[in-house]
């Protein structure tokens, strides 16, 4: 603990507590000072212009877009894209109300899992761990029934996105190119990891903005090729908006079961992971200086050119090493041997965040969720001929076809590109969460290469046995399966997300307060009475009622959900 200040300090100065630090601001006070006059000293605020207010929104874009957008990318992942076909083409604009409904469900989750990693500087894994491993009673019951299978949960559901990104990447090498088998498709989209994260360490303690900005490039992509295929088939766009309205269609016809799968391919466990990991990033403080270690060689990267290679090699060779432990790891056993994140930076952080967030869900990912169903809706379930309904649910295969067929080849090659850029994106996304999930769980944080490599080997062996021995139809199964587990595996984790966002004393920001004292208090007296003032007054950043009982029932409906899955398929009747 930082010791007291020495008794030369001034008794009428104002004090910033913290709970181990006295940050004294000079201030003397003045019993019959007018506080009237030194608010007259302060000038006026002008009004800001427009080019003030583009220049200030610029700003405030430029440093806290990006977890959104990267977050955003698990909600259109090949699963997605499969589980949306399949409602368009069996039950047409109906369906898109629980699009809507589940992106809805995803915002909220998202915006709890950001509240946590903000106000405490810890992501969720890491909490769990914290919660579970060292309990006072029963501590072995608790770490082995408790904190390990919620890891090993949670790596099932790592494996399983991988599962399907891995797939749908592989499909659409095999559209782009067809003189590829499905098996050549997996291998080499199970090679890409050596290139991309070379950009950086996306879960170091600052933002990686070129992780960020590959992300959003192909999040834009995804969505600029949708809009050109919509664009190119003919849609009723009075029926789409009436399908975002709720309709009684759903239960007596038979699309309860794939409301549901809707719901579990939407919402993604390791998606909040990462987003709770992202959420503690410091993005508005200037970044540290790097010391030059040129070693006198500066002279020769004054080129851009060598300076990218430069940059290029080093990032390739830091991804082979395992890098340090991230800024917000810990290696405490209670919450209440650790601080949160002050006041200040909560405020700074923590609004921009929810807003990034929400608008990036709901402007991307239910955006282009929409648009995949409204595809599927007017190409299979109405048809270029009027025919309404469908003989079978559409697969990604059976999509291109129809759509080279009846729309053209540019359109179907579009259609591809999307798919290739959601899959891969989707991919990287899940690789991060993954060594999120290590680290947070059990403190083994190893390189980006070798995780990525470990995770693609789980989900290698079972996409190259099914493409080698079933092919395309055993291909859709394993998409379908996927998907399940990744629902399954979801109540496990909105649980812990659920009950520490309510927890008050886990949500509580260590806010500075500044206390005046008359002349004669002694030093210990007053760095014990802004000690426990800061500790007693921090402010409170926990969900309130509502938000705690709206998360509540969304997760004892995916739980319903899940159970209503696994009976369906132990019936026979899915």
């Amino acid at each position: 603990m930082v010791t007291p200040p020495s008794d030369t300090r001034d008794p009428s100065r104002k004090f910033k507590v913290y709970k181990d630090t006295v940050e004294v601001v000079i201030a003397p006070h003045d019993d019959n000072h007018d506080r009237k006059s030194d608010l007259d000293e302060y000038p006026v605020a002008k009004k800001r212009g427009i080019k003030e207010l583009v220049l200030l929104v610029f700003y405030h874009l430029k440093k806290h877009t990006g977890v959104g957008l990267v977050c955003a990318v698990a909600y259109f992942d090949p699963g997605n894209w499969g589980v949306d076909l399949q409602a368009g083409s069996e039950y047409g604009y109906s369906l898109l109300f629980v699009v809507l409904l589940c992106g809805l469900f995803a915002i909220l989750i998202q915006c709890l899992a950001t509240r946590l990693g903000c106000v405490t500087g810890l992501d969720l894994a890491s909490h769990c761990r914290i919660l579970l491993h060292s309990r006072p009673k029963h501590t072995k019951l608790y770490r082995w029934f408790g904190l390990y299978p919620l890891y090993v949960v949670s790596e099932a559901a790592i494996v399983a996105t991988d599962l399907a990104e891995l797939l749908g990447s592989a499909i659409a090498m095999c559209l782009l190119f067809p003189r590829l088998q499905l098996w050549h498709g997996v291998l080499i989209t199970a090679f890409d990891v050596i290139f991309v994260l070379a950009l950086g360490d996306p879960l170091r303690g600052r933002p990686t903005k070129y992780f960020e900005l590959l992300i959003g490039a192909m999040v834009f992509a995804v969505l600029i090729c949708m809009c050109i295929i919509i664009a190119k088939i003919d849609v009723n766009w009075g029926d789409t908006f009436f399908g975002y309205l709720p309709s009684k269609y759903i239960i007596p016809n038979g699309a309860l079961y794939t409301s549901v799968g809707i719901l579990g391919a939407t919402v993604m466990p390791h998606s909040i992971f990462l987003g709770s990991a992202l959420a503690t990033q410091d993005r508005v403080s200037p970044p540290p200086v790097v010391p030059d270690d040129s070693d006198g060689e500066s002279f020769v990267y004054t080129n851009p050119f060598f300076r990218a290679v430069r940059a290029v090699k080093r990032a390739t060779v830091s991804a082979f090493k395992i890098p340090p432990p991230s800024e917000y790891a810990t290696t405490v056993t209670r919450h209440c041997d650790r601080e949160n994140k002050t006041s200040e930076f909560i405020k700074k952080h923590l609004y921009h965040g929810i807003i990034d967030m929400a608008v990036s869900l709901l402007g991307f990912a239910v955006v282009i969720n929409s648009l995949i169903l409204i595809l599927a809706s007017a190409v299979f379930f109405y048809g270029s001929n009027g025919a309404a309904g469908s003989d079978s649910p559409a697969g990604l295969f059976e999509a291109y076809d129809l759509i080279r067929d009846f729309i053209g080849q540019g359109a179907a090659t579009t259609f591809a590109i999307a798919l290739l850029a959601a899959g891969q994106s989707s991919s990287l996304i899940a690789t991060v969460a993954g060594q999120a999930v290590s680290e947070g769980f059990l403190n083994w944080r190893t390189s980006a290469v070798v995780r990525r490599l470990v995770t693609r080997l789980l989900a290698v062996i079972p996409s190259m046995a099914v493409a080698i021995a079933i092919g395309k139809p055993g291909i859709d199964a394993l998409l379908v399966a996927s998907q399940v587990v990744l629902s399954i595996c979801l109540p496990f984790v909105i649980a812990p997300l659920i009950y520490l966002t309510a927890n008050k004393n886990i949500m509580r920001a260590r806010k500075p307060t500044v206390g005046i004292f008359p002349p004669g208090t002694t030093e210990a007296e007053m760095y014990r009475q802004d000690v426990e003032t800061a500790t007693s007054e921090g402010e409170d950043f926990s969900s309130n009622r509502i938000t705690t009982i709206v998360a509540s029932c969304i997760w004892v409906l995916i739980t319903l959900a899940n159970i209503y899955v696994l009976v369906s398929l132990g019936m026979g009747t899915a």
